[in-house]
């Protein structure tokens, strides 16, 4: 779990890329309505700092956060007022609730095995209103990955300087899981330089442990390569065929 201190680097960091979260946040609503025009409800799985969760609110009635990083939903709370959050794993939660929609963006390759994506998909429809929509955005696939990759980030943040350097290798006892280390280094006229170090695992995961996951879950499942690049995975649970069917968590909708 990331420390207190990287969270906030973290956080300005991916603000500083200029990425559009607001942009994208738009076309998960549209691909929601496309499929679910009467979505109001929204949960965001490993949210993370909230930064769709920021636009979502804007875009959905109820919208809940969920992470397993309490320093992570806290730097959410912090800039998001009002927000919602739930501290829990997605690979296995329990909510009293159902939803429209949920949103996993970008946290997929912190799951540790194929079997991880089944349980954590199957827990994702199981809080999933009838007819609702999965929209789950994926990483690198095997053979898109380049063994010894280096990212490299620098930013100025008022009067800090950061600096933020990765080095990406194939796990040697895995082919389907990347070793990451993560190194920041940050420059403030007033406490001089800090630095911290983190190392993560990431899966590599392909299209076919995803179809075989949502299979299993019950739901139909699509593949779709979004305007700018972004790609999803958007799956559907099929509607309810009786009132039984509807049934579930509080009720809401």
């Amino acid at each position: 779990m990331y420390a207190t201190r990287y969270v906030e680097i973290y956080d300005r960091l991916m603000r500083n890329r200029r990425k559009d979260y607001a942009g994208e946040a738009a076309d998960v609503a549209t691909v929601v309505r496309e499929r679910k025009p009467d979505a109001t409800s929204l949960l965001d799985v490993a949210c993370g700092t909230g930064l769709h969760l920021e636009h979502f609110v804007g875009l959905f009635d109820r919208v809940l956060g969920l992470d397993i990083s309490e320093d992570m939903l806290r730097s959410a709370k912090e800039q998001i007022p009002g927000l919602a959050v739930q501290q829990a794993d997605m690979r296995d939660f329990q909510l009293d609730a159902r939803f429209d929609a949920i949103t996993c963006m970008f946290a997929i390759p912190h799951l540790d095995s194929p079997a991880e994506l089944d349980a954590m998909i199957a827990c994702l429809v199981r809080h999933l209103n009838p007819g609702g929509v999965i929209v789950i955005e994926p990483w690198f696939e095997p053979t898109e990955f380049i063994p010894g990759y280096i990212a490299t980030d620098v930013f100025r943040d008022g009067t800090r300087s950061i600096v933020r350097v990765s080095h990406s290798v194939l796990d040697p006892t895995r082919a389907d899981r990347v070793l990451m280390q993560v190194h920041c280094i940050e420059a403030d006229p007033a406490s001089g330089l800090r630095d911290m170090t983190e190392n993560a695992q990431m899966s590599l995961f392909t299209r076919e442990h995803f179809e075989t996951a949502f299979a299993k879950a019950g739901c139909v499942a699509t593949y779709s390569e979004r305007p700018g690049g972004k790609r999803l995975w958007i799956g559907s649970r099929r509607p309810a065929t009786s009132p039984a069917d509807d049934v579930a968590g509080d009720g809401h909708s």
